[in-house]
């Protein structure tokens, strides 16, 4: 099982959410590219995880989970194919699940505008290249989407924000901002809330 690294600055996280009743997580992105999360939002740039987002944050106000964060919709569906493809390349399972959430909503036919297709959101560079034959197949695309995101864990050093970036906006994109998680406004939300969401599963599986 890998140990990742999570560079960034964590304000109560790891502690019982005591402060709010409804156990919210807020985050945002640095200049540096670092990730802040915090159960107390005392910066304007804090973003919530869960569809409520704090008022006057200046964000973007639509939901950033399409379900819910304590048990996503369709996670026992795909337990025993996210479980094999965990076992295969050595990754928690708690941590596809929080893509896949986060990715498609569990939907095996999902396809974006860009072309990325089933529950990891393959694009067909990827899916090709991971020899995936048909990407809304949830067996092909999860095993596919396992190994991608171990390959890249393996590139950036097992560092999970890192990974995480680039599994949204490409290699490329993180390598030409120096390792750091690039300032695109998907990228920058897409990353704490796979993080977050992450966490929260780890602890309830």
């Amino acid at each position: 099982m890998y140990c990742l690294h999570v560079s960034l600055v964590v304000l109560g996280l790891l502690s019982p959410l005591t402060s709010r009743a409804d156990g919210d997580i807020f985050a945002f992105v640095d200049r540096r590219g670092e990730i802040h999360l915090s159960n107390i939002p005392d910066d304007s740039r804090y973003q919530s995880l869960t569809p409520a987002v704090a008022a006057g944050s200046g964000l973007p106000r639509e939901p950033l989970l399409q379900e819910s964060i304590a048990v996503p919709h369709g996670r026992q569906r795909f337990d025993g194919v996210i479980a094999h493809a965990a076992g295969l390349y050595k990754i928690e399972a708690a941590l596809l699940h929080a893509v896949i959430s986060v990715e498609s909503g569990y939907d095996p036919k999902a396809l974006s505008k860009r072309g990325a297709s089933g529950l990891m959101q393959l694009m067909p560079l990827t899916a090709k290249r991971y020899g995936v034959a048909n990407a809304f197949d949830p067996a092909e695309n999860v095993r596919a989407g396992a190994q991608y995101l171990n390959d890249l864990l393996k590139v950036f050093d097992n560092d999970l924000p890192l990974a995480l970036a680039a599994y949204n906006a490409g290699e490329t994109a993180v390598l030409k901002y120096g390792k750091r998680i690039p300032p695109f406004r998907e990228t920058a939300a897409y990353v704490p809330k796979v993080v977050g969401l992450y966490e929260k599963l780890r602890r309830s599986m």
